[in-house]
Formats: structure tokens, sequence, C-alpha cells
């Protein structure tokens, strides 16, 4: 029984080759012809054309006047445009058909004596059966007087086709779940952006409407600072002309006085007399008439012009963003949980004092 290629050459510089001449696809080896795509990775041009057909359903056969379509490479998730001409318009890479062409060549050659792996328990003899017991691979000889002889043995190339199958598989599986992944990646990186653009606009809106709310207290202040400013004028002017028409009044009295004074001064009664009687009348009607008015008590106050701002801080502090329909579901399904928890809570029993 010849042992398989892929396992007689374990580690070996042809299989990391092979590894590199996979179509991630069909996760077989490239088929000729090989496409190259704009970012330098390969397909078999069939798998190519699948994933073209099925990202551009309504893309129509080659040579038809549709514009081309696009597709994301499956290694790399690049973008690739392609013409009217569709996968077809892709450049063939040649040099990995040639790779191939050798590889195959390579590997279709018998393999050389000391090119088969041999037992190390007994050197003369190549491995050739599989010890299912122990999953390992070994010789005859052990199975018959070896370490193997109790042992359930099987051909070696059914094991290795039935691994070899079960890997592809899971090579399958992985691809699968690495496309699933970039998707989740992409949808969550436009979630990021769309949140952040959201985002930003959201922080927006919100200073346009407390800028505008700003520019409405800011006039609101003019108005009622030119109201104060305008009582303030009213009263000071009064006040002014108050104490002008008391200085007027005074300042005939500080006549009236000195020119008493002076009557006072006359040693002679008969010039006195002729005077007096008239100037005591001029005094008592200064004294009795000319009464001018008075401000009332707390006529400076201003309090008229208090304001209370207590609801507009309550109302500034309550400020919040208006819930979603998300939202008030939310908070009344805790509501609701609440209420169940103190319906299910065990009623408490009050003992009156004796």
């Amino acid at each position: 029984m010849d042992f398989p290629t892929g396992i007689l050459r374990d580690g070996s510089p042809m299989e990391s080759l092979e590894k590199q001449l996979i179509c991630p696809i069909c996760l077989e080896m490239f088929s000729k012809p090989v496409v190259i795509l704009p970012c330098q990775h390969n397909l078999c041009r069939k798998c190519a054309n699948d994933i073209f057909q099925a990202s551009n359903p309504y893309w129509q056969n080659r040579g038809s006047v549709v514009s081309g379509g696009r597709f994301r490479c499956p290694s790399c998730r690049h973008e690739v445009l392609l013409d009217r001409h569709g996968v077809y318009g892709l450049q063939r890479n040649l040099l990995v058909e040639n790779i191939i062409d050798i590889y195959k060549q390579e590997c279709s050659r018998p393999l050389k004596k000391g090119e088969h792996p041999m037992c190390k328990e007994h050197e003369d003899e190549r491995i050739n059966i599989y010890c299912v017991t122990c999953e390992v691979p070994t010789c005859s000889m052990c199975k018959v007087f070896g370490a193997h002889k109790d042992c359930e043995v099987a051909p070696l190339q059914s094991v290795f086709q039935g691994q070899k199958s079960e890997l592809n598989n899971c090579i399958s599986m992985l691809v699968a779940g690495n496309d699933r992944i970039q998707t989740i990646i992409s949808q969550l990186e436009d979630s990021c952006r769309s949140t952040e653009e959201n985002s930003e606009a959201a922080k927006r809106e919100l200073c346009a409407r407390f800028d505008a709310l700003a520019e409405l207290l800011e006039e609101k202040k003019s108005e009622m600072l030119q109201r104060i400013t305008q009582e303030q004028g009213d009263k000071t002017s009064f006040i002014q002309g108050l104490i002008h028409q008391y200085k007027e009044q005074l300042e005939k009295s500080s006549r009236l006085v000195e020119t008493a004074v002076q009557a006072m001064e006359e040693p002679n009664g008969a010039a006195f007399l002729m005077n007096a009687k008239q100037l005591i009348k001029t005094i008592v009607e200064a004294s009795k008439g000319g009464k001018l008015e008075k401000i009332e008590q707390g006529y400076e106050s201003m309090d008229a012009f208090t304001v209370s701002l207590d609801h507009l801080t309550e109302a500034v502090h309550a400020l919040d963003f208006i819930p979603t329909e998300e939202d008030e579901e939310f908070f009344d399904g805790e509501e609701e949980e609440e209420e169940a928890e103190e319906d299910a809570a065990p009623e408490r029993t009050v003992m009156a004092p004796l």
C-alpha cells in the first residue's frame, strides 16, 4: 500500500506549497484558469464567477451593454469592481497555473527509497497501517509482534481519506465562520460610524436648543432690566423735583430770617414799627403756606420688581431627553416588576399595644 503524498511529506515545503494553492471558496486546488484580483488574491474563475453572479443577480451575459458589477474578495473583503466583461475581464495568473502544473507533476512521481516514513522500532519496516486504538500510524511488525499487537488497526489509506475529508469539512466551517464574523464586524463598524454621526447630530441639535433658550432668557432679562431702569428714572426724577422745590423754599426762608434779624437790630422804635407788622405777616404766611409734597414711606423700594426663578430652576434641573417607546416599555416593565414584588411580599401583622 502506497503512503499518501500529504502524509508522506508532512511539514515539507511541498505541503506548505499545497496550502498556498487552495482556493478559499471551493477549498480545492486552483483550477485553470486562475484569475488574479486587484488585491492580488487568487480564485478559480468558476468560483469568482459564482460569487459575482450571486452579488449581481441582474448582470447579463458577457457582451451585453449592461455596465459591470462588484463583489468582495473572500480573503480580505476588498471590494472588486468589474467592467461589463465581468469575471472574464480579470487577468489570468499564469504564474500560479504553472506552479500548479509543476506541483502535480512532482506529486505524481513515485517515492524514492528513503522518502517513505519508516518505523522507529523496526527500521526496515515502512509505516503502512493505522492503529485505531492508539490513533497513530505504525507498521505491520508492530501489529504482529510489537506494542500494537492487541490494538485494532485499519488501512492507512482509508483513515487518511477519512481524516482528510474531516479536516476539509473543518476548514469549510472555519471559512464560513470567518465570513460570518467578517460580516458582523462590518455591521458593527457601520453601527459605530452611525452612532458617531447620530451623536454629533444630537449634540448640534441640543446646543442649538440651549442657545435659543439662552437667547430668549437674555432678551427677557434685557426687557425686565429696562422696566426697572424706567421705574428708577421716574422715581428719581420725582424726588429730584421735590429736592429742588424744598431748596427754593429753604432759600426764601433763609432770606426772611436774615431780614428779621436785621429788623431786630433796629434801635429806633418808630423805624422798627414801620416794617415790623408787614414782616411778621410775611413770616406767618410763609410758615403756614407753601407746604410741599412728601414721598410715602417705602417709596424708594423696588420690591415690586422682585422675580422668582425657583420654578425655572426646577424646570432646568428636570430637563432630560424625551424617552423613546422602547425606554417607556422598559420603565413600565420595571414598575410592573416592582408592583409584583410588593404583591408577593408577605403581609406584616401589626400588634396593638396591650
